[in-house]
């Protein structure tokens, strides 16, 4: 099942176990079932306090328990969680070994005070990059409190349950049996659902903290590469963001990031994430920004207000926002989200299995999930709004040598039908001839670029008529101590590197901004 140069890695891991753990199987005559007992045998081979139990009889075969012996410490797959979820399995043996976990002593003490009894069910794909968080937060959340449960359960082979549970995007949680959420979350942002108090206290606490020199809105590349900059810089430092790693989570394969040849979304936001926490910088997640008051005087404080309700001050801001996924904003795309319509091929395509989808699209991206889900769909329709597609030439290549995919160019979609549970068609207009077509399908993945998230700063800062910070070549806004990077901004092709560049040079900025100040004494006397 492993390659040598796994069971080697894996091997070293395993010397971190303190307490002994058994692997305990529940299996059936099915070939996949073959393979997780081969995979378990060959874990318990590479440390002798690892240990493979006699077989139990869990009502979903094949699955296996990890369990601390002698207790009911454990966490449950049901699945080989091998590909994008092989990480989720060498953690869940770390610590349900005794392993301590990399969450700070506040989160910890939050999972073990929740009250009630909490069973989840959490439904996976194996190519799916968004769902190893989730598989992840709540495996630690069962370790830490005996009063919680987690099965992480592979949707390709438990295909009888997504189909009754109409589940059509992962990672799909359910809690106590019934939908909880869907879609990336950390631990923190699953506490702030279950613990209906953190939101206020995490306020409370925002809202008591002295002025930054410099608060960083946003965690995505740019967003990181400002913080560092700004730290090693030695001035008060701080990042709010909604998620830290912003978009690249939802990044598959990153090939063009200078000097790494070959890597993924999130193994890049973690590794962010862990370079900003290096130096002394306050991080504050899960929060959204609601409003940006600029300083009223030079050398003031700007404020940004959160949706939790708390107020940060800084004399220099840096917005780092990012951009989300573009909508087709159509009837019926609202309405069926993850319910047919979606938006990453490759979480979501494994669903999709043997039926009918369409592709929304025909840049880069489009084109690419047209060609991933081809081989596994039944037949693809790209539908591309203008008279020609508009990705790389090798791309275009691949797309028309297959014979599942059909490309359908100068067309509008106009509207998503369903049948109150799932998608069932779309229609679109052709522009040349005005006519209206209806294609019936399963799945629409909607590819058609991105929108900045700058709502919240129409009347702080000037913007572009799509929505876009407008900057100069050093970064600074329309206003002031305002500084901006990264795909929220004006700046050209939107890029991670590119992204990380501007980061470093707002940074840069403000602190020339900030040197440049007056006294303060000068400041108390000019107000």
């Amino acid at each position: 099942m492993l390659d040598a140069a796994i069971k080697t890695q894996l091997q070293a891991y395993l010397a971190n176990i303190k307490q002994p753990i058994e692997l305990v199987p529940s299996l059936d005559d099915s070939a996949k079932a073959s393979e997780l007992r081969a995979l378990l045998e060959e874990i318990a081979g590479l440390h002798e306090m690892v240990t493979l139990a006699p077989e139990a009889d869990d009502a979903r075969k094949p699955s296996f328990l990890i369990r601390r012996t002698g207790t009911d410490i454990g966490v449950r797959f049901a699945g080989i969680p091998l590909g994008h979820e092989f990480t989720s399995l060498v953690l869940a043996l770390l610590q349900v070994g005794g392993h301590p976990p990399k969450v700070s002593d506040e989160v910890i003490a939050q999972v073990r005070a929740l009250e009630g009894d909490f069973a989840f069910e959490t439904y996976f794909s194996l190519s799916c990059q968004n769902c190893p968080d989730v598989v992840q937060a709540l495996n630690l959340m069962s370790i830490l409190n005996p009063r919680i449960s987690n099965v992480s359960i592979d949707g390709a082979l438990f295909k009888d349950e997504v189909d009754g549970r109409k589940i059509m995007a992962v990672p799909s949680v359910y809690l106590n049996g019934e939908p909880f959420a869907s879609g990336r979350m950390d631990i923190e942002q699953i506490l702030a659902k279950l613990d209906t108090g953190a939101v206020a206290r995490a306020a409370e606490k925002i809202a008591a903290k002295e002025p930054f020199d410099v608060l960083v809105v946003g965690g995505g590349p740019a967003g990181a590469a400002a913080a560092i900059y700004a730290a090693r810089k030695g001035i008060r430092t701080g990042v709010v963001a909604e998620r830290f790693g912003g978009q690249v989570l939802d990044t598959m394969g990153i090939e063009n990031f200078i000097s790494v040849p070959h890597t993924e979304g999130p193994r890049l936001a973690t590794a962010l994430e862990q370079h900003v926490r290096d130096y002394d910088v306050d991080i504050m997640n899960v929060q959204r920004a609601k409003k940006l008051v600029p300083a009223r005087t030079v050398g003031g404080y700007a404020e940004v207000e959160l949706e939790s309700g708390a107020t940060l001050r800084a004399r220099a801001v840096i917005l780092a926002t990012g951009a989300r996924w573009r909508t087709m904003n159509v009837p019926g795309e609202d309405e069926y989200r993850n319910k047919g319509v979606a938006y990453c091929p490759h979480c979501d395509g494994p669903l999709f299995k043997g039926k009918r989808v369409a592709v929304i699209g025909g840049g880069n991206s489009g084109i690419e999930a047209a060609i991933d889900l081809a081989g596994i769909t039944a037949h693809v329709t790209l539908i591309e709004y203008d008279g020609q597609l508009r990705a790389d030439a090798v791309l275009q290549r691949k797309l028309y040598s297959l014979p599942n995919v059909t490309v359908i160019t100068s067309a509008l979609t106009t509207q998503v039908h369903g049948d109150g549970e799932k998608v069932v068609g779309l229609t679109y207009k052709d522009r040349n001839t005005e006519e209206t077509h209806l294609v019936e399908l399963e799945g629409i993945f909607v590819q058609i670029g991105l929108v900045p998230n700058t709502e919240f700063l129409a009347d702080a800062v000037a913007l572009s008529n799509r929505g876009e910070i407008e900057v100069d070549h050093r970064a600074h806004t329309s206003q002031p101590g305002i500084f901006a990077a990264g795909d929220a901004t004006t700046v050209p092709y939107k890029q991670i590197i590119i992204a990380m560049g501007q980061g470093s040079t707002a940074a840069l900025s403000a602190f020339d901004y900030l040197i440049r100040l007056p006294a303060e004494e000068e400041r108390a006397e000019a107000a």
